[in-house]
């Protein structure tokens, strides 16, 4: 049976987020990442700042220098980890065989749907990519009416064409490759680097040949063996248009890990600021956990020295998912590395379950307070963050630690 896959792009993701929430940033170059006067890449900006060559992964300070007027902020990881659940959602009410590659982007095995859609009404013989079409245009239309955001949309009949389709009408823009004829017909004097797998590495390597598009591959397939061995075979056959590789299933709870990390820009010796940050980065987590319902066994702790040596210290326990266990373990880990000049410091969580277990503590037991009433409070609290942001309400150390930390 031929594949038919649709791939997803939001459209420049967190800063459309940040935009939709801020209406005032409409039509700015946005970048989303590190500030100016800090040490970071960018993680993504709008399609305004890009008119001026900033890029995601982009140097911070190359980024500014290309665009010193344009707008920096820190992005808001639990408020793109909500939003991309809620789109998510919407994705999987066509199909139980969806691929979420990251936040904002995803394949949709969509082939069941189309051979057996009881509402097909055009004079195609099956297999026909009216249902795939109108799947992708309802996503599209759902999306921009339930939460004022703009996707990319392609179909074609593997994850590769579907991919570039998607690429092809950026932003909020939809393409169909339905054949391996049209895709190499549409790539052929495009870079190599169009096809997936071709990094900087192997780009250059071919190009000290003469190998320089999809053409050129075409017409030396035995020096490109010879160069790459079978991943040169690899290539050939994606610039054929071969792609047999699946839509692989995801499923709630199966990623690994979640994890929260900053680079400083002068290089910190003060552990007290040092678990400033540890709080401030254990609260994003905590947020991401409870909002997904989940809790984590095990705490990792990430510090990166000055001398670029990356370290990591873990502890497994009783499942955590609140901002100040997070936070505790995490501290307690770092008073047990070296003490020297850091770099970067982060947290990884990671042993996920959906049932929390606590041995009770004397307050928790009921004796000085009603585990009912903090019950219902928590759940209060919790549904704020959830309509209105994280930062909505705030412990008395947050605030202490958010001031040391953004101020000193």
């Amino acid at each position: 049976m031929k594949q038919i896959i649709i791939h997803i792009d939001m459209d420049a993701f967190f800063a459309a987020v940040e935009v939709r929430d801020n209406p005032e940033l409409k039509g700015k170059p946005l970048i989303i990442g590190a500030l100016p006067t800090e040490r970071g890449v960018v993680a993504t900006c709008s399609y305004e700042a890009r008119v001026y060559g900033v890029r995601s992964a982009m140097s911070i300070k190359e980024a500014y220098r290309r665009c010193p007027h344009g707008v920096y902020m820190h992005p808001s990881g639990w408020k793109y980890s909500k939003v991309s659940e809620q789109i998510k959602k919407i994705w999987l009410e066509y199909t139980d065989i969806a691929e979420i590659v990251s936040i904002d982007e995803g394949f949709l095995d969509v082939t069941h749907s189309v051979y057996h859609s009881k509402k097909k009404t055009c004079a195609c013989t099956v297999p026909c990519t009216c249902t795939a079409r109108k799947i992708a245009h309802e996503i599209k239309k759902r999306t921009k009416e339930e939460f004022g955001l703009t996707c990319s949309v392609g179909i074609g009949y593997s994850k590769t064409s579907a991919k570039i389709a998607s690429e092809e009408k950026k932003p909020d823009g939809f393409f169909e490759i339905p054949n391996a004829k049209v895709f190499t017909e549409l790539i052929i004097d495009r870079n190599v680097r169009v096809l997936y797998g071709v990094g900087p590495k192997t780009e250059q390597a071919l190009q000290l040949r003469g190998i320089k598009t999809v053409r050129d591959i075409l017409e030396n397939k035995h020096t490109v063996i010879e160069i790459l061995g079978d991943h040169g075979q690899y290539f050939i056959d994606q610039a054929e248009g071969k792609d047999e590789r699946k839509v692989i299933p995801y499923y709630e709870g199966e990623a690994k890990s979640v994890s929260k990390e900053t680079t400083f820009q002068d290089d910190i010796t003060d552990f007290e600021y040092l678990k400033d940050a540890l709080r401030l980065l254990a609260k994003e987590l905590s947020l991401t956990l409870r909002f997904d319902n989940i809790y984590a066994r095990t705490v990792t702790l990430k510090v990166k020295y000055s001398t670029m040596k990356l370290i990591t210290r873990s502890k497994t326990g009783i499942p955590v998912n609140r901002t100040n266990d997070i936070y505790k373990t995490a501290a307690a880990l770092l008073d047990t590395v070296e003490k020297r000049k850091i770099r970067l410091i982060g947290i990884s969580l990671s042993g996920f379950d959906e049932t929390e277990f606590q041995q009770m503590t004397l307050d928790e037991s009921g004796l000085l307070h009603d585990p009912e009433k903090d019950e219902t409070l928590d759940s209060t609290v919790l549904e704020l963050q959830k309509r209105f942001g994280g930062d909505i309400i705030k412990s008395g150390n947050e605030i202490i630690a958010e001031k040391r930390f953004k101020h000193e």
